[in-house]
């Protein structure tokens, strides 16, 4: 009886506090503290902060991305007096650094860490992380210009519990840094007598380190975020795909020296893969996209944008796939009007779109993608020439303030209640545009609503 009173008592009195700091009396109840949008006039000040972690012991989970002036003082507080944290936030916040960072692994056993833009983070800190954090399950390392393969590997080896990991815009990464494809020496191409090998290149340490070759397999994996990661190639996206066999979110964009090689290791995911960015991805093509498609079909959110050496059959064969929902094709500038004749067809149940500047375009297929797909929510069509008409951008959203006359009028953003207002529009144009025809009566374009002719 008296465990249940207890229990009852901790779960009424624990407080979840946002944007603000407890109060005194709120000091031992508060479990979550998240500042994530302060107020311009916030009078909050790291001293401040300081002294609810060091008079608050029984907070769960913290998120400081709102406040930027956290230091490694505040930080190393937390770690010492918030022994049951399992949860911590740290992005955005420039000065903090690897000493409070070597603190957090020295007393918490956290299971969630964003540590998101923290310039000064080196590689012995996380690497002190990895192996001391044990039961981590997700952890975020985006923007970090000192991380390197030295921490990277032991994330892979050590961190056998993630199933997030995110490690976008770090760039000193290359293909050292995850697991590789174990070799076989007899594999080793021989060079016979007369071929000259070529001069050795100068190495840096680096360089020189050996293939990460693990023998487990990160079974828990299922977010992987390697965006604008410039130094990886085809070779790192085998090594990961064979090491975590079931990743559902892959985040690949920006990854410029990636081809149809890459695509046909994702392959692999088979039915697991559901979300997958390829934008800026330049050297794909429409053979390893067709092969992605018939190979993923549980894929639901596919990004190709800016990848230029597509055309309609790429286009084609990602309409097909019975789960897409959201589909990025921002200047894929070689599709045409058949290409949105398929996503007519066959992607019914299409909810974002996203078509901007794929200039050969016309309204009459746009007109029959809005009609077909009733569950679109969303549609980007920011300058397709055929949209500038009377009529059209009033069921856009507003353009941002700071895009210039020339921006503002190619801006078209249609949402929700403005996709339903130009698909009422323009079927009533084409009623219109029929009823001119059997009247024989010149059309003209009007930009209302009304249906007589003149």
């Amino acid at each position: 009886m008296l465990a249940l009173n207890r229990a009852s008592f901790l779960n009424d009195d624990m407080l979840k506090i946002v944007d603000r700091l407890p109060t005194t009396d709120e000091y031992r109840r508060v479990r979550h503290l998240a500042l994530q949008q302060l107020e311009a006039d916030s009078s909050i000040t790291d001293d401040d902060l300081a002294a609810v972690f060091a008079a608050a012991p029984h907070l769960e989970t913290v998120v400081l991305s709102g406040f930027p002036a956290t230091t490694d003082r505040t930080v190393i507080l937390l770690a010492e007096s918030a022994m049951n944290l399992h949860g911590l936030d740290l992005s955005g916040c420039l000065e903090v650094t690897d000493v409070s960072v070597f603190e957090i692994a020295k007393s918490l056993s956290l299971v969630s860490l964003q540590l998101n833009g923290l310039v000064g983070l080196t590689d012995p800190s996380i690497t002190a992380l990895v192996k001391s954090c044990s039961r981590l399950v997700e952890l975020e390392l985006t923007d970090l210009p000192l991380l390197s393969a030295i921490s990277v590997r032991d994330i892979f080896f050590y961190s056998r519990k993630l199933r997030t990991l995110r490690l976008a815009r770090c760039p000193l990464l290359t293909d050292k840094a995850f697991p590789a494809v174990a070799v076989s020496r007899s594999s080793t191409p021989v060079l016979s007598d007369y071929e000259k090998p070529l001069p050795p290149r100068p190495t840096t340490w680096l360089d020189e380190l050996p293939p990460l070759i693990i023998r487990h397999k990160a079974d828990n994996l299922r977010i992987l975020d390697l965006s604008f990661i410039n130094g990886i190639t085809d070779a790192a996206i085998e090594g990961i795909v064979s090491h975590a066999p079931k990743i559902q979110h892959l985040q690949l964009s920006g990854c410029k020296l990636l081809t149809d090689r890459a695509l046909e290791s994702i392959c692999k995911l088979g039915h697991h893969l559901d979300v997958l960015m390829l934008a800026h991805v330049g050297e794909i093509t429409d053979r390893g996209v067709v092969k992605l498609a018939r190979a993923c079909t549980n894929l639901r959110c596919v990004d190709v944008g800016f990848c230029r050496r597509l055309t309609d059959m790429s286009v084609f064969c990602l309409a097909e796939l019975r789960g897409i929902r959201r589909l990025s094709l921002v200047r894929v500038h070689k599709m045409t009007d058949i290409a949105l004749f398929a996503l007519a067809e066959h992607a019914l149940d299409l909810e974002r779109l996203n078509l901007s500047y794929c200039d050969r375009l016309t309204l009459d297929a746009v007109h029959l993608l809005v009609k077909r797909l009733v569950r679109l929510q969303h549609l980007s069509a920011t300058g397709i020439p055929s949209l500038k008409r009377k009529g059209v951008q009033r069921f856009s959203d507003t353009p941002p303030a700071d895009y210039d006359a020339d921006q503002q009028a190619a801006f078209y953003v249609f949402n929700g209640d403005g996709v339903s207002g130009l698909r009422k529009f323009l079927a009533k144009e084409e009623l219109r545009r029929r009823s001119s025809e059997e009247k024989n009566i010149p059309f003209t374009e009007r930009s209302d609503d009304g249906l007589d002719l003149y």
